[in-house]
């Protein structure tokens, strides 16, 4: 009887589980060990604090991805046909297919998170969607974590070695005993279709909802350490069944521009014809800037970026400057048309096809020619669709330079692809200023490089050049700050540049060294700066916290843009006032940073609040023991800011016009 009990459906079904649970257990353990830069401080008791809660996530994915699998085992279908060969083998396929490919997009991830920050969701197939070099992008990636690749082919492996094969029922012994075996059967059947959804749902009880991405929460003393609780499976299901946005109603319709409005009144300014020229740099986190960083090190840090340095000096900055995102993708919104991302990327959501305000589209109005610039293969990130939304005129991408390159006598220009990627920078960049020559005054242009991401290489002739750093990105960030010295030598001699308004900011984050910029405040902290030739002297300001949302606003304030503007962000560079906050959304929470503190918030309730000032490496969460004077204009200023997002974005309300 012990014998058949073991080798009944149900427990050989049960074992199998049991096997994939231990594997995906091992897969997040290696996750941790090859990601310890992202976890600083996890000692041993909270790391198996959140592999215990990661087995519920790893639980709900793997009975999803084996629901077929188990209805063949546990169905109480005749013996003759359960035990069958060809019956057993399907049951086998159905169960070794979907986990196989759950393990693999589940150990891929773990050489992506570092990068995103979080779990891959469905949006990661729209980002990628246009990208016409995404195969050779992959082998690369493959090549690069060899040991990733490596794993996930143990991990596979040994769960199909492992999985028990064959399960049997015994021979009836008569009318009564194939009675019973029925009864038993169809009883165990009901019991495990109710485990299974109990499960799924992650939890007993009437009022346990199925659990969702932020219920990682409950496990982590960060937000960022959710990407190791959870799992990827389980994060592309959500994401999948799961609506992007639902109005949250914290306010009455009349009463929420009270809290916040993202209609602009016209500017007060006196009004200027300056050209416009918006430089996003790719992964230049403050941490790579010395600029930013005089005191680190004790005294020391020199960083990698000696010509963005002294550019700064000349400019208006911000010291607590932040990115809206942490993606590429987060940031041609942000940056270019006030709209942040929250919860999902803006131009992967299903609303993208909604009207958007941008620069190029309000200073069409006042007679502004645009163009938008990128190196790589046309189409690449969605940029060139969002540019033509947003209302660029004109949109520059790896053809448009080639065609340029032709034409050139150096015929180094010709041979400026990347092998992956795009264009190098400096090559780009010096078709960038040229180009912009042919282009009627005013204009308003963007660029954003390439050269500082992955596989982070930099042009041969220049290897061993750009100091090597403690990170693999340092040297091309070196690069790209000597494409950026070459730039601004061309811009020079181009008759357009006295009277140009430049605006410098980074994409987003990478990759960081110190425990300033790994937590989550430095994550998301980018330079935003405003520069002019005409200007004697720079600024460094502290009042307040900026984003990249306050781009547009602080660009039509300078100008003297006498039309409403629509925006999520405020003029930080005209208005000498406090700046109010910086949002961004560090899933699966909202943060909002005032000029000292950072809190944390999951849509119902605060989780943490840091005075970040007197605290940089946020070891001190004083959210029981700040007054709540200080916290509710935060969070009511939050509730606003998300419940306008929201519901503009499922009204198409995205613009002031």
């Amino acid at each position: 009887m012990v014998k058949t009990f073991w080798k009944h459906p149900w427990t050989v079904a049960a074992g199998n589980i049991l096997v994939l649970m231990v594997v995906y257990t091992l897969t997040r353990v290696f996750c941790y060990a090859v990601n310890t830069d992202m976890f600083p401080g996890v000692g041993f008791a909270h790391l198996l604090e959140m592999l215990q809660g990661g087995m519920r996530f790893d639980l709900t994915a793997i009975l999803y991805l084996s629901s077929l699998y188990l209805v063949m085992m546990l169905l109480p279908l005749p013996q003759r046909i359960r035990t069958k060969a060809s019956y057993q083998r399907t049951a086998r396929w159905l169960l070794w297919v979907p986990n196989t490919l759950g393990l693999l997009v589940n150990t891929a991830d773990i050489a992506y998170i570092p990068f995103s920050d979080r779990r891959t969701t469905c949006t990661f197939f729209s980002e990628f969607s246009h990208d016409s070099n995404l195969l050779q992008i992959l082998g690369q990636g493959i090549l690069d974590y060899w040991y990733v690749a490596l794993f996930a082919i143990a991990a596979c492996t040994s769960f199909i070695l492992l999985t028990r094969r064959e399960a049997e029922l015994g021979k009836p012994r008569g009318k009564w005993h194939q009675a019973w075996y029925y009864v038993r059967e169809a009883l165990l059947f009901v019991g495990s279709v109710y485990m299974i959804v109990i499960g799924i749902r992650g939890g007993f009880g009437r009022y346990t909802r199925p659990i969702t991405l932020s219920n990682a929460l409950q496990y982590t003393d960060t937000p960022r350490e959710s990407a190791l609780v959870l799992n990827t499976p389980f994060s592309l299901m959500k994401s999948l069944e799961n609506e992007t946005y639902v109005d949250p109603q914290y306010y009455a319709e009349d009463e929420l521009a009270q809290h916040m409005n993202p209609v602009h009144a016209p500017a007060k300014g006196p009004a200027r014809t300056d050209n416009v020229v918006v430089l996003i740099l790719e992964s230049f986190s403050q941490e790579y800037i010395g600029f930013y960083n005089h005191d680190l090190d004790s005294g020391t840090y020199q960083g990698y970026t000696p010509f963005l340095d002294s550019l700064l000096a000349h400019s208006v900055t911000y010291r607590y400057s932040y990115a809206s995102g942490r993606k590429s993708i987060d940031a041609m919104p942000s940056v270019l048309s006030s709209l942040p991302m929250l919860i999902e990327p803006y131009i992967v959501t299903p609303y993208a096809t909604n009207s958007v305000s941008s620069l190029a589209e309000r200073l069409r109005l006042k007679g502004y020619e645009s163009a938008f610039y990128h190196g790589a293969p046309n189409g690449s990130m969605g940029f060139q669709a969002y540019a033509r939304s947003a209302g660029f005129a004109h949109y520059r991408g790896k053809t448009e330079y080639e065609a340029w390159a032709d034409e050139q006598p150096d015929r180094a220009y010709r041979d400026a692809f990347d092998g992956t990627w795009a264009i190098w920078d400096e090559e780009f960049l010096q078709y960038y200023a040229q180009d912009m020559s042919q282009l009627q005054e005013p204009f308003v242009t963007a660029v954003f490089t390439a050269s500082s991401h992955h596989p982070f290489r930099v042009p041969k002739r220049y290897e061993g050049l750009f100091p090597e750093g403690t990170q693999v990105i340092h040297a091309p960030v070196g690069y790209s700050d000597y494409a950026l010295r070459r730039f601004f030598e061309t811009a020079r001699k181009q008759p357009w540049y006295k009277h140009t308004l430049f605006v410098l900011t980074a994409d987003h984050t990478n990759m960081p060294t110190h425990a300033e910029y790994s937590n989550a405040r430095g994550l998301y902290a980018v330079p935003i700066a405003f520069y002019h030739p005409a200007w004697t002297k720079g600024e460094m300001r502290c009042n307040g916290a900026v984003s990249q949302t306050d781009i547009l606003p602080s660009v039509l304030g300078y100008l003297g843009y006498d039309r409403p503007s629509f925006g999520f962000g405020e003029d930080a560079l005209t208005q000498t006032k406090p700046h109010p906050y910086a949002v961004c959304y560090n899933a699966p929470v909202y943060q909002i940073l005032s000029d000292s503190l950072l809190l944390q918030w999951d849509g119902e309730q605060v989780h943490a609040v840091y005075d970040y000032r007197r605290d940089p490496l946020l070891k001190h969460n004083i959210a029981d023991s700040i007054p709540a004077r200080r916290i509710e204009p935060m969070t009511d200023y939050l509730k606003g800011y998300i419940q306008q997002y929201i519901h503009r974005m499922l009204t198409d309300q995205l613009t002031a016009e």
